[in-house]
């Protein structure tokens, strides 16, 4: 086991807390670190803090922006009458890159997972609701990721939805069972929306 200075052991353990960030590459990035100038290492800090600071929710569709209502909200050429709903903020910026895409959006921050004590009320399913009672909405299309979760929220949302009389419709599965939106390209993206089915 090595033993290393504390201020170097704690740098170790919080970066080996980041998804996909293991021991190895942990003490990588912590001797990175103490290797930067002072400068550099100063503008990595300061930009973890600014953000954490300056990053809210928009009022609108929960996703991540410094400005509220966010870009795509206040965006008076987006078609306001459909809203795609996905499961974090990354998957909007991959379905923005199919460029098929001019409907409003919806982020859940995340999936009902019974497994992980994880249920309608700890995502954004009641914001999701809220936004359809104006009669605006014409169809809300899920685009939650094609796991057993992903899956299981998607039918939880259509049975919600159906009786307020909204078309809901599921991104067509040209996408593998198990991946994640952001890792797919353009034209997978592009597709599974052209091909999307009413639920």
């Amino acid at each position: 086991m090595e033993q290393y200075a504390l201020p170097i052991a704690n740098l170790i353990e919080q970066f080996s807390k980041l998804p996909g960030i293991g021991k190895k590459t942990a003490q990588r990035l912590a001797f990175y670190i103490l290797e930067m100038e002072d400068l550099e290492a100063e503008k990595l800090s300061m930009a973890i803090v600014n953000a954490k600071e300056r990053i809210k929710l928009c009022s609108i569709c929960c996703n991540l922006t410094d400005d509220d209502p966010c870009h795509i909200c206040s965006d008076d050429n987006r078609d306001k009458s459909t809203i795609c709903v996905v499961e974090g903020a990354k998957d909007i910026i991959a379905m923005e890159r199919s460029r098929e895409y001019r409907g409003e959006y919806h982020v859940l921050h995340g999936v009902i997972s019974p497994m992980d004590n994880i249920g309608p009320k700890d995502i954004k399913i009641r914001e999701l609701l809220n936004r359809l009672s104006d009669d605006v909405v014409k169809e809300v299309i899920i685009a939650t990721n094609p796991t057993v979760e992903g899956e299981a929220t998607a039918l939880y949302l259509s049975k919600l939805i159906k009786p307020i009389g909204v078309k809901v419709t599921r991104i067509a599965h040209g996408i593998p069972v198990g991946g994640d939106l952001e890792y797919f390209d353009e034209v997978t993206l592009a597709k599974a929306m052209d091909n999307r089915r009413e639920m």
